[in-house]
């Protein structure tokens, strides 16, 4: 089927109405004036209006023009997108990027990361999303992500790669307004079992859910990032461990204070993790830069 409307009598449109006549158009298209008026006569008789203003010395669109151009933009944006991609793709470069970090590693670093690749202008579009718990593993093995940051516990064997990023250490911080800050010793089962505990939850779509550091209690308030749980905590809410690369200000300013507990919570090792199909220049440039970030982790 043969359209009226082509991508070559966008351009032209679009190169007349910037330029203001079809001398300049003819110029900047390089091709000669009659090229154009024919392009431009052909397409008003095929859509049966006229798209310039013929009584004026400069070329200037009329409503019809303006409409065929405005609704004309979105495709012409549309092919450029199309045609970097394929440049991009046939350069080893990704069109697309999806990378998730778990809510329990801090943003900046991955900010960074990316205002550097950004920098670059490279037609990649960068997806950005949050996981926990379970749920950056979830995500690789769902599709949803490309690559994952902060990815804890067991490791699946033979589907992805990964690369050690640090050790996260947990401590038992709590509000100093809250009744167990004023606990001497260990703070006991017993004595946990009164207070309602916050736990991020596990934002798996398709694997079993993780419980990780969740302690018996008689009430259970999940939040769905580490930043509500602190939050949640600060606020006095209620308790539990929490990485302590991130609260390092709310423990100077004693928003939070640490305390032993009888449950020690162990370091856990953290990673970057992606799967083993062939990676492209831009997940290699990202897993290359993500491993070199200051994180804030214990080295292992």
């Amino acid at each position: 089927m043969a359209y009226a409307v082509t991508l070559e009598a966008l351009r032209v449109l679009e190169a007349i109405h910037q330029l203001g006549s079809f001398a300049a158009a003819a110029e900047a298209l390089f091709k000669v004036p009659s090229a154009l008026t024919y392009t431009v006569k052909k397409l008003e008789e095929d859509l049966g209006v006229a798209l310039f203003d013929r009584s004026r010395q400069k070329a200037v669109l009329t409503s019809a023009g303006h409409l065929v151009l405005e609704q004309g933009q979105a495709i012409l944006e549309a092919a450029m997108r199309l045609e970097d991609s394929i440049k991009q793709f046939d350069s080893g470069w990704e069109p697309k990027l999806r990378i998730a970090r778990d809510t329990v590693l801090l943003e900046s670093p991955l900010m960074t990361v990316v205002g550097d690749f950004l920098s670059q202008n490279r037609p990649v579009e960068i997806t950005l999303s949050e996981e926990a718990v379970g749920g950056g593993w979830d995500a690789l093995q769902d599709g949803r992500a490309d690559l994952v940051i902060g990815v804890t516990g067991e490791l699946p064997k033979g589907k992805v790669h990964i690369q050690a990023l640090g050790a996260i250490e947990f401590v038992f911080a709590i509000a100093p307004t809250h009744p167990l800050a004023l606990v001497e010793g260990a703070i006991t089962a017993a004595q946990l079992r009164q207070y309602p505990a916050i736990v991020v939850a596990d934002s798996s779509k398709n694997l079993p859910a993780r419980n990780i550091g969740i302690f018996e209690s008689r009430q259970v308030l999940r939040v769905d990032t580490m930043r509500s749980k602190i939050q949640a905590q600060c606020l006095g809410l209620g308790v539990g461990y929490l990485p302590k690369h991130r609260i390092v200000d709310q423990l100077n300013s004693a928003r939070l204070v640490v305390r032993q507990c009888e449950f020690p919570r162990p370091n856990l090792i953290t990673y970057l993790a992606w799967r083993k199909d062939n990676p492209g220049r831009g997940l290699s440039w990202f897993v290359e830069q993500l491993a070199k970030q200051d994180w804030q982790l214990i080295p292992v």
